[in-house]
């Protein structure tokens, strides 16, 4: 797959040479520091060095024009302003799923490529995808034209798919959230999906999302009575995930509409997500109507 935004392959190559890079960091950054995100929740020491990679390198390209992460309050200003020059805007999960640190469990790193200044609709990307950290490192890109799936080693990335596309008929289902604090519409959607599909969850959103990618299903992190507004994030997660996987040919939603469609207010917005074949997705917004 050729990416023909050279601004967008700059920000892709950055993030594939990083990626060999961040996994090897993990060891021995595997504790928590002090310090709480934006969100509220507790940064690994991680998460931090991470970021702190991703941004120095990210801002530093041209046509780069704002770099924002969950691990930081504001954005950083790059140069000219995407919302009065052709800079694009970069929003980043820098490690998707760092509680799984501790257990030793699959993770990510998110992004997003946006033509609009942040907090901006997902309707505004023009690139997203992740690297997936599993037993192999790989990288899956959406753009207008495809979605394609790479192989990551040495800082140089692999073609394995250049044209990835939902499975039409759906395997495997995963729902974050404890169950006692699902509301009574959603818990009755899960009951039926559960006798439909198989479990897949392991509590990172890009291990889960990939699951549904690879074997055709639905993920969601839904609405709680605890968390009406959701727990992902809207910009450097909800967004850059909707993007990809109706890029692939699914939906995407928040119970109501598709996720590239929400109005964001703030830069660390939450949202409820739900990703997968369009069928599951269609009925799930018929459940929460």
């Amino acid at each position: 797959m050729t990416i023909k935004d050279p601004v967008v392959e700059d920000v892709v190559a950055t993030i594939s040479r990083s990626a060999t890079e961040i996994r090897q960091g993990l060891i021995g950054r595997r504790g928590t520091i002090d310090e709480e995100n934006p969100s509220g929740e507790t940064q690994a020491e991680a998460d931090v060095w991470a970021d702190g990679l991703l941004a120095d390198r990210i801002a530093e390209l041209d046509g780069v024009g704002q770099y924002a992460s969950e691990e930081r309050t504001d954005v950083i200003d790059c140069g000219d302003d995407p919302a009065e020059s052709d800079a694009y805007a970069i929003a980043v999960d820098p490690l998707d799923g760092s509680s799984n640190l501790k257990s030793n469990n699959t993770m990510g790193t998110i992004f997003g490529v946006y033509d609009a200044a942040l907090p901006a609709r997902g309707e505004t990307l023009i690139a997203a995808g992740y690297v997936l950290y599993g037993p192999i490192t790989t990288m899956v890109i959406a753009t207008d034209e495809t979605v394609a799936e790479y192989e990551l080693s040495g800082g140089e990335r692999a073609i394995v798919d250049s044209d990835v596309t939902l499975p039409g008929e759906p395997v495997v289902y995963g729902f974050g959230g404890r169950v006692p604090d699902w509301t009574d519409d959603f818990r009755e959607y899960a009951r039926e999906i559960e006798h439909e599909l198989k479990l897949r969850y392991g509590g990172a959103l890009i291990g889960d999302v990939n699951q549904v990618l690879t074997y055709g299903g639905t993920f969601g992190y839904p609405a709680l009575e605890s968390r009406p507004v959701g727990k992902l994030r809207l910009q450097f997660e909800g967004n850059p995930i909707g993007y990809v996987v109706e890029r692939a040919g699914g939906r995407s939603s928040n119970g109501e509409r598709s996720l590239l469609a929400v109005e964001p207010e703030d830069l660390h917005d939450r949202t409820p997500v739900h990703v997968g074949n369009a069928a599951l997705i269609d009925r799930l917004e018929k459940a929460l109507e």
